[in-house]
């Protein structure tokens, strides 16, 4: 499973160093460029995630009609334009246009759609807690270096090794990446949008990934921006005392996260956890006057934000179909993306025109009230799955066993094997085998 799941993670993690680099130190870099005001620089820091918001369902779909590689390919070319153009912006709006253009290789979906083509469901969740701990390693090392090395060299130089990145991925997908196999579906020949939509369960966890990034926007833009105000009167290159710590202990709160959430099906539980410090950590960067208190409220931020991370895709691709999964995690990206859009645009607009107490408090009551929303989230069904030979199959018997106990089947033509995902308790293994043999 790791030498599947790694190469695809470090491509992922790549792309997050060099986008979440900048984030400790650009509020502070775009409010000193010709043209710019506390609105544009929210825009310029979520900026990336309008477009991705764009993009996600496109290249979701395509990932599913060329292939996984072809559109990764092109996410990342985009990505690394855009990467050149921010860092030789001189004004606001030639940044913004560059955080579009980087946001516009929008290939977080295609990835994740990806690991589930390679990896058996039983162990996904492993590998997107392996995926979740290496974007999280990336938030650790930009946390740490962002506000050091732009202090030092610039945020320009932190652009041109978000390029580097760029290019280094595209040579580890051409050379470590594996295909995918080739998957043939037995029902629905199109995605709807619609399906998903429908579906409550998708649409809860929509919801949620949704929530949780824009407040990771709102987050980035205001943490800068406060410490080094009058409030705190902190240094640019002392940003990483804050957010260093705040990366370490989410880190370390990820793997027990994703253990309980998985291992013991309890993810609605670590959801309601994770909100509750949001609220907390909101309410502590709002209003308290001891920077010491503040950097509590930051770890507490990145704690939650880091619990939830893997097992939010994780619980997306379990209550997607297989002919499903590129388009729902395109969809929940999207709207996620979006949600960051509107996450960093508020943050900026709001500072303009209120102080952080209010900012505080007005993202702890939503918060509240995402709290209240998702007590109404189920933990998701137990199946397990069952690999065949597909010469040993009936399908027609399969199809018509489908609808009581068998959530879906389709066919491994690579491997020429027949995967069942059934409910456990339902049925067992070998009644299951002998009522769809040949």
């Amino acid at each position: 499973m790791f030498k599947k799941v790694f190469p695809l993670s470090a491509i992922l993690s790549l792309r997050f160093l060099g986008l979440f680099l900048v984030l400790p130190v650009i509020s502070i870099f775009a409010l000193e460029l010709e043209g710019s005001t506390p609105l544009l620089v929210g825009i310029v820091v979520g900026g990336y995630a309008l477009t991705q918001a764009i993009f996600q369902v496109p290249f979701g779909a395509m990932s599913d009609k060329i292939g996984r590689k072809p559109t990764l390919l092109v996410g990342l070319l985009i990505f690394l334009v855009g990467s050149i153009m921010c860092a030789y912006s001189t004004d606001i709006y030639t940044l913004m246009i560059g955080r579009f253009l980087q946001g516009a290789g929008a290939i977080g979906s295609v990835i994740t759609a990806m690991i589930s083509d390679l990896v058996a469901e039983e162990i996904r969740g492993k590998a997107m807690a392996i995926m979740g701990a290496s974007i999280a390693l990336s938030f650790a090392l930009a946390m740490g270096l962002g506000p050091v090395l732009g202090a030092k060299y610039g945020v320009e130089f932190l652009f041109i090794l978000t390029a580097v990145f760029a290019v280094l991925a595209i040579i580890l997908l051409f050379t470590k990446v594996p295909t995918p196999p080739k998957i043939k579906h037995t029902y629905h020949a199109t995605t709807k949008t619609s399906d998903i939509l429908k579906d409550p369960n998708l649409l809860n966890m929509i919801i949620i990934n949704a929530m949780q990034k824009g407040l990771m926007t709102i987050a980035f833009v205001l943490i800068p921006i406060i410490l080094t105000s009058s409030d705190f009167s902190w240094q640019k290159s002392d940003l990483y005392m804050a957010y260093l710590p705040a990366m370490l202990f989410g880190l370390a709160a990820m793997g027990p996260a994703a253990v309980f959430g998985e291992k013991h099906n309890k993810p609605k539980e670590i959801f309601l956890l994770s909100i509750a410090l949001f609220i907390a950590s909101f309410l502590i960067m709002g209003l308290t006057m001891s920077s010491t208190v503040f950097v509590v409220g930051v770890v507490l931020f990145f704690i939650a934000f880091n619990m939830m991370e893997p097992l939010v895709q994780s619980m997306i691709t379990k209550f997607a179909k297989v002919h499903q999964k590129g388009a729902a995690l395109g969809i929940s990206n999207s709207i996620a993306y979006f949600a960051t859009f509107i996450g960093g645009t508020s943050a900026g607009l709001l500072l303009g025109i209120s102080d952080r107490e209010t900012i505080g408090i007005s993202v702890g009551v939503v918060a509240v009230l995402w709290f209240l929303w998702t007590l109404r989230l189920q933990n998701p069904t137990k199946y397990s799955h069952l690999y065949l030979p597909q010469d040993d199959v009936d399908t027609l018997k399969l199809q018509n066993l489908e609808s009581a106990h068998i959530a879906e089947w389709y066919i491994n033509d690579t491997e020429k094997l027949i995967i069942i995902k059934y409910a456990t308790g339902a049925i067992q293994k070998d009644d299951l085998i002998s009522q769809i043999s040949k």
